[in-house]
């Protein structure tokens, strides 16, 4: 397996193998926001197709409820099904982890919708504690042209890759932001 940063030629593909649920590519959107500095896009190749993506957000997570400035790791996902509990998620969640570093910074979040305990548990047994709830909300264009609004309840988890001591306050321009519950 080989993870890179995606590339123009990249999105038709990511369409074909893992398409959007509406009218608008998801991947596309994703690339833009790589163009304009905002994020980077990981994508995950096995033999040669991809099989998994993850969007490093810069500018964290848009949800007033975290307070947290960190980046974000969002929109992991890997496929076909039968390609998950492979590892391909933790390499994409790794090599996240590792631009972060690259860039000096010691943490990083991730969400995970409270329906979804596979990814927390994963999140989990990579060092990523539960920080604070909130609701993600997005919206597409529905293939009918019609704007779909979606909000999931989400909890906000973040890692310590180099500085936080466990159980101490975390500490954001000055002032505390959140408490771990490690």
């Amino acid at each position: 397996m080989e993870i890179t940063v995606c590339r123009s030629g990249d999105v038709a593909l990511l369409d074909r193998s893992m398409g959007s649920p509406g009218a608008t590519s998801f991947h596309a959107r994703r690339f833009a926001r790589q163009e304009a500095g905002e994020c980077t896009y990981l994508v995950a190749w096995l033999d040669g197709r991809p099989v998994g993506h993850a969007e490093l957000r810069w500018v964290g997570c848009a949800a007033p409820e975290v307070t947290l400035d960190c980046p974000e790791i969002g929109g992991l996902a890997v496929w076909p099904e039968a390609l998950r509990s492979r590892g391909i998620g933790s390499e994409l969640i790794r090599a996240a982890e590792e631009l972060v570093r690259e860039r000096g910074l010691t943490t990083v979040g991730i969400g995970a919708g409270k329906d979804n305990p596979r990814a927390t548990a994963l999140y989990a047994r990579l060092g990523y504690r539960p920080v604070t709830d909130y609701l993600d909300r997005y919206s597409y264009e529905d293939h009918d042209g019609t704007t779909r609004e979606c909000v999931d309840a989400c909890v906000f988890l973040a890692s310590p890759l180099a500085s936080w001591v466990t159980g101490h306050d975390l500490v954001v321009d000055g002032g505390v932001s959140a408490r771990p519950t490690w």
